[in-house]
This record gives structure tokens, C-alpha cells and sequence, in this order.
């Protein structure tokens, strides 16, 4: 570490080291997160009916949509880290696609195909530009999600989302439906197998940049073994690359332009957990890099800048942006708080973002392929949430909240997603707009589980628990009650 710079300059985010240092170490950021950030595109894509596997006309479509998420993550990494007037928080902050509107995405766009896209980035534009606004208040409203609402949310995310990567590991939601003979086979969990086996070994047995890169190498390695197999032709990785354009340029209002009250309503209800994680995320960087607590400024200049780019990425075709944990990880792991290293990770994506050529490459991974690293991904989601709750104290209060929030929410996530949509289901009879929030079950569960915490008194007899916990609340100190 002496050689990129002092303790002092360690600490400062103004600190520019030496671009034989900085670049290598920018895109070092980009590697930690690259998977992760096309991996919403490639979700949705799926979902509406033209991803990997589908055969679908509207395929290339795919293709710009990892391209704009390259891209976009680009563009709202530098209104991070270079800022402009209010926006920003001039800190290491990586932007990329966020997982955690991806429940919210599927019901808007399942099998509708391109035709839903126009909805969709309505919803983006808008609920960003809402995310933006959230920059003005965001230490106000604090308060009203704490470690048990988000916790909630995110574990509630993450297992939306399970099932997705154990569909993909089998061999992809397309072969599902068509009841081909290959979905589930040997080969197609064999390819899955060697992700997860590959990621976890370099996960827990190496250190630094390689463990953080785990989930990429895995899905390295994992490709290499599908054209070993067989599973990948190289005709066909020679043919993905040679049709795709050397350079190419965003187009505005790609999709089109529709106005959805579900998808508008959606986006904002999840803006508020975004800017939460993002709240997180500041806070991690300053402490784990120059052991602060964030300031008033940085933290709104990061929920201004998180919004804006959310709302540029919906004008041309990208999924909504977020900051990325993994990142802060890397951040307190070199003990470097350097700006300008991560602004070289942004200028990265960018350039990657305008070179179709290599969104080229990324969808000929083999869907099971995909699915192994999307099994530790989402995995994760749901461990970070775990993680999360470990932080409430959980007295009887709390207990019922969590329970009642995760029955509602769950319960609608397992009765309603899973169904074909012509099924009948537990909200039928709804209006179109409260279905379709209600069907990923998160905004429920989010919604009751603030509601209840805003309203309920804060002490609860041990004896109003018991009666609705069959005996299994705990008791007395030291009990899984913590009272």
C-alpha cells in the first residue's frame, strides 16, 4: 500500500495515485460487479419472453439492453464520484443495476414481450426522478425503515428471485415450458455445478481481488466447460461476435413512452428501499476508508445522483440504478478512498457499454451457466437480508410485525407469481394496478411491516405472543425473544 500513496492520502477522496495504479485498480471494481449488473437485463428479458433459450425474433433486443446497463452504470458511477452542483457524494461509489426491482419488473413484463417495455421505462423515468426528490428528505425518513423493514425487503427479494436461478441452472424457463426432454438433465446441472463449485472454492480459499471476483471466475469457468462439452459451439461465439457492431450509440425513447400507474407506483414504493442501500453503502465507504460517519451532504448528494441516474438509464432502455455493496467491500478491503480510481471503473463501463462487441460475448453464456452464478448471487441477496435482521432486537413486538408482514407478503409471492396468468388467484379480483404490486409480495410485506412498526405500541405482553406462537416465541432473557 506504501507505494500507491500515505495513510493521510489513503484516507482522502480527492487523492488521484498514479494511473499505472489507478486504472488497474478501477477496473478491478468493475470485475467485482460486472455478473451482477447485466444480470437484471438478462432477468427481464427472460421473463417478457425474449431471452436466452426463446428463439424469439425480438432477441437482439437483449442485447442492447446489456449494453445499456454497462453503459448507464457508467454514466451514474461518475455523477458519484465527479458530481455536478447538488448531486453526487464525491465518494468510491459504484452504480449498477439493481436487483431489488427485479420482483417488481416480472409482473409488468411476463410475456408480454417488447410491447411491455414502453411501461416499464416509464416506470424507470419516473420512479428515478422520485428517488431523485428523496435526496431532499432522506435524513427525515429515516426512521420509518429500520433494520427490520429493510430486512424484510431484502430477504423477501432475494427469495422472489431463488427460483429464477434454479430454473436457469435446469435449463432455462423457456425449454420449462416447452417440456423439453433436456430441461433438468445431467449436462445442463452439471454446467451449473461447475459454477457453484469453481465460485466457492476461489470464494473461501483465495484472497483479495480473486475472492471478490469469485462468481465472474466461476462463470469463466463454467463457460469454458460448455464449449468443452459441447453445450456452446464456437460457431456460434464466432457468430455472436462477428454480428454484433463495433460501436454503436444510445437512442432515446428506444421502447417508446407509456404512462402505468402500477409500474409508476412500484418503482417509487421501491425507491425508498434503493435509497436506503445506498444510505448503507455511504455510510460503509466513509467508515471502512476514512473510519467517518457520512456527512448530511454526502449522503443526499448520493440519493440525488442514485435518482438522476435512474432516470437517464429509463430514457434509453436501462434498468434502474443503485450502489453496489460488493464494491464497498473492495473499498475497506484496499483501504483506498480514492474518487478518481472508481471514475476510471465508470469511463470503463462506458466505453464497454458503447461496444456492442462485448454484450456480444455476454449472451452467448449458456443459461446454465448463468444460473449457477445466479444461485450464489441470489443467494446472497437473501443471506444479506438475514444479515440485516441480525440487527433488530427481536422482542415480541417486533416478532409479530415480522410475522404478520412475512405471512402477507410471502404467502401472495408463492400463490401469485407462480401461477400461469390465466390461473385463477388471490387477487383476481383486484384492479390491474393493485395486482400487479401486490403479486411480487415484497410491497406488501414492506408496507404493513412500516405501517405496523409506525402504529403498534412498543411493548407487547409476553402472553399476546404466546397465544398466536404455538410455543414457539422464546422466553425470559436470553431466549430467541431477546427479552
Amino acid at each position: 500500500m506504501a507505494k500507491i500513496g500515505s495513510a493521510e492520502q489513503m484516507r482522502d477522496p480527492n487523492y488521484t495515485p498514479p494511473l499505472a495504479v489507478a486504472i488497474p485498480l478501477g477496473i478491478q471494481h468493475v470485475l467485482a460487479m460486472f455478473v451482477s449488473n447485466v444480470t437484471p437485463a438478462i432477468i427481464v428479458a427472460g421473463a417478457a419472453g425474449f431471452g436466452f433459450g426463446s428463439n424469439s425474433p425480438d432477441f437482439p433486443e437483449l442485447l442492447y439492453m446489456i449494453q445499456m446497463s454497462m453503459l448507464f452504470a457508467g454514466v451514474a458511477t461518475l455523477f458519484q464520484t465527479i458530481g455536478f452542483g447538488p448531486v453526487g457524494a464525491r465518494l468510491p461509489v459504484v452504480q449498477g443495476t439493481s436487483f431489488a426491482f427485479i420482483p417488481i419488473m416480472i409482473p409488468l413484463v411476463a410475456g408480454k414481450g417488447v410491447d411491455a417495455l414502453a411501461a416499464l421505462f416509464g416506470g424507470v423515468l419516473i420512479g428515478g426522478l422520485f428517488h431523485a426528490c428523496l435526496g431532499l428528505v432522506i435524513g427525515k425518513i429515516r426512521f420509518a425503515l429500520p433494520p427490520l423493514v429493510t430486512g424484510l425487503v431484502v430477504t423477501m427479494i432475494g427469495l422472489a428471485l431463488v427460483k429464477v436461478g434454479i430454473e436457469y441452472a435446469a435449463g432455462g424457463v423457456p425449454a420449462k415450458d416447452a417440456g423439453a426432454a433436456s430441461y433438468g438433465g445431467l449436462l445442463s446441472w452439471s454446467a451449473a455445478l461447475v459454477v457453484i463449485f469453481v465460485t466457492l472454492a476461489v470464494k473461501f480459499f483465495t484472497r483479495g481481488m480473486l475472492s471478490i471476483s469469485a462468481v465472474l471466475i466461476g462463470i469463466v469457468v463454467g463457460y469454458v466447460y460448455c464449449i468443452m462439452v459441447g453445450m456452446l459451439p464456437p460457431a456460434k461465439i464466432a457468430g455472436s461476435w462477428n454480428n454484433a457492431a463495433v460501436f454503436a450509440l444510445p437512442q432515446p425513447f428506444k421502447y417508446g413512452f407509456e404512462f402505468s400507474t402500477a409500474a409508476v407506483i412500484g418503482f417509487c414504493l421501491m425507491a425508498f428501499v434503493s435509497a436506503v442501500e445506498t444510505v448503507g453503502d455511504v455510510s460503509g465507504i466513509t467508515k471502512g476508508g476514512a473510519g467517518r460517519e457520512a456527512t448530511d451532504k454526502e449522503i443526499a448528494g448520493a440519493t440525488y445522483a442514485d435518482g438522476l441516474g435512474t432516470a437517464i438509464a429509463g430514457l434509453f432502455g436501462a434498468l434502474p440504478n443503485t450502489s453496489f455493496s460488493q464494491n464497498v467491500g473492495l473499498i475497506a478491503m484496499t483501504g483506498l478512498m480514492s474518487r478518481h480510481v472508481v471514475t476510471f471503473g465508470g469511463i470503463f463501463l462506458i466505453i464497454c457499454g458503447l461496444i456492442p462487441k462485448v454484450g456480444g460475448v455476454i449472451r452467448t453464456v449458456p443459461i446454465e451457466v448463468l444460473g449457477g452464478g445466479v444461485i450464489v448471487m441470489f443467494g446472497m441477496v437473501v443471506a444479506s437480508g438475514i444479515s440485516m435482521l441480525s440487527d433488530v432486537n427481536w422482542n415480541r413486538r417486533n416478532m409479530v410485525i415480522f410475522a404478520v408482514a412475512l405471512s402477507f407478503g410471502l404467502g401472495l409471492q408463492l400463490e401469485v407469481m407462480n401461477l400461469p396468468a390465466s390461473a385463477p388467484n388471490a387477487l383476481q379480483h383486484l384492479p390491474d394496478t393493485l395486482r400487479i404490486l401486490g403479486s411480487s409480495g415484497i410491497l406488501p410485506a414492506a408496507l404493513i411491516a412500516i405501517v405496523l412498526n409506525l402504529i403498534l405500541p412498543e411493548e407487547l405482553p409476553d402472553e399476546a405472543t404466546d397465544e398466536v406462537s404455538g410455543g414457539l416465541a422464546g422466553h425470559g432473557k436470553g431466549s430467541l425473544a431477546g427479552e
